[in-house]
């Protein structure tokens, strides 16, 4: 047996032992700390409330759209548009963006256009490319874009560029092997890179108290010696000015976990029935602490809100996105010479037999049409 335990002199280190500040610019009745108010001109303190409302009509009227068959499964930012449009806001043209699907709005705020956005929820591969912006596709396997974000941020580095790679992330993800290997790999190599994890309580139906045993995510940054952040997701000064800090470290070498606090009050995607995991009262309870009304009332206090009109700014976006449904209905279907084109740099000849082939058989029988699916083109 072994010997009865003893006061030897092993302290543990415990969680217990952190202290970890929750970050905060304004609070839930629009009051705030004036000296952590971000120095930004009043227009950009308009226009940040101007995108939040993008991001949640964006989402309402997507979500329509695929109610009615005209889009795929979508995820919604819905109750996120603080931690969406707040970092969104903090980053340069430069930095390149890893998305994991919900935040519309930092997307189109870095130049991606809603056209292309509808277009890859249809399922348009073309619409993949990102085209105009230093996006990269959406993560759809969760957590699989961290060790490449890392890579991008070592490649920025090596080749001198004085920008970012910022990854989103859900809670869920920082349960997932990728997101350790990432995360390890960058504080090795000390890359200008940043990990937004916008903590929304639940990795699909699963609490978060339930997928770790970590009080917070941004102490996991400790294990892998990088800093971390934790900040409150529905404060978007709050998130502006963590994400600023974040970057700032990043391209001195010290990548950064940031934690945004922030809730889901939509479903995980439109596939999903929250209903089944979580109540009613406790949506209401983070109903009460919505990012918009709060950023609100901040600028009412601030004698900023009289600017706005946000009626005009509805029927703005209305109309922007209705400028997308068309133009995206608009793109011509794919041609079949679509089945050949992209396989090799150059068309081998053989290739080229085959399309010739398949042309001719379209020719003597054009009934074969109706056994071909020709999706638009993106």
């Amino acid at each position: 047996m072994p010997p009865a335990a003893a006061d030897i002199g092993v302290d543990p280190l415990s969680q217990g032992d952190l202290e970890i500040e929750t970050y905060r610019v304004v609070r839930s009745d629009g009051s705030f700390d004036a000296e952590r108010v971000p120095d930004l001109d009043d227009e950009d303190f308009r226009d940040l409330y101007r995108w939040m409302l993008l991001q949640r009509i964006y989402d309402e009227r997507a979500t329509k759209l695929q109610r009615r068959g005209r889009l795929g499964t979508i995820a919604s930012g819905h109750g996120q548009e603080a931690s969406i449009i707040g970092s969104g806001y903090a980053l340069s043209r430069d930095d390149w963006i890893f998305p994991y699907g919900r935040e519309a709005g930092a997307l189109l705020l870095h130049g991606l256009s809603m056209r292309d956005l509808l277009l890859y929820w249809r399922g348009i591969e073309d619409a993949s490319r990102m085209e105009g912006a230093n996006v990269f596709g959406m993560a759809i396997s969760i957590g699989s874009h961290i060790p490449l974000a890392t890579g991008k941020a070592w490649g920025l580095e090596l080749d001198g560029e004085d920008a970012i790679a910022f990854a989103n992330l859900g809670d869920g993800a920082t349960s997932t092997g990728a997101f350790h290997e990432g995360l390890n790999f960058a504080g090795v190599l000390g890359v200008p890179a940043v990990f937004f994890c916008q903590n929304n309580q639940y990795a699909i139906s699963l609490p978060f108290d339930e997928q770790t045993n970590a009080e917070t995510v941004a102490q996991k940054a400790l294990a892998y010696g990088v800093d971390g952040i934790r900040v409150d997701g529905n404060d978007v000064l709050a998130v502006y000015n963590a994400v600023s800090t974040a970057r700032e470290r990043a391209l001195e070498g010290t990548p950064v976990l940031v934690e945004a606090v922030t809730y889901r009050r939509s479903a995980h995607t439109t596939s999903d029935d929250p209903t089944r995991y979580r109540s009613g009262d406790e949506v209401d309870e983070w109903e009460e602490r919505d990012p918009l009304a709060r950023y609100r009332a901040f600028l009412e206090r601030t004698g900023r809100w009289g600017a706005i009109d946000e009626d005009a700014i509805r029927e703005e976006v209305e109309s922007e996105f209705d400028e997308a449904v068309d133009a995206a209905d608009a793109v011509e279907e794919r041609g079949i010479e679509e089945l050949f084109a992209y396989l090799h740099e150059e068309m081998p000849p053989e290739l080229e037999r085959q399309l010739e082939e398949l042309r001719d058989l379209l020719e003597e029988r054009p009934d074969m049409y109706e056994f071909i699916e020709q999706r638009p083109k993106g």
